[in-house]
């Protein structure tokens, strides 16, 4: 059975970038989470960011950018 929530560490891992930036992007609001001892992200939140920003360019949550059709933000 697929895990319902994950911890910071685990969704880290699954968008492959490090701990500080999930921190970065929950504490920017762009990845909702919930508090069950410690930060907990669903399955379904993290499914609906990779939809809702693909084709952006994240690398600054203050400052986030869509990707033009030649590659650059």
């Amino acid at each position: 059975m697929e895990e319902l929530l994950y911890t910071v560490e685990e969704a880290s891992k699954i968008l492959k970038t490090n701990i500080n930036y999930v921190y970065e992007l929950l504490n920017y609001g762009i990845i909702p989470y919930l508090v069950l001892g410690r930060r907990k992200i669903r399955r379904q939140a993290l499914e609906d960011f990779l939809i809702k920003y693909e084709g952006y360019d994240l690398s600054n949550p203050d400052d986030i950018k869509k990707i033009r059709e030649d590659g650059v933000a």
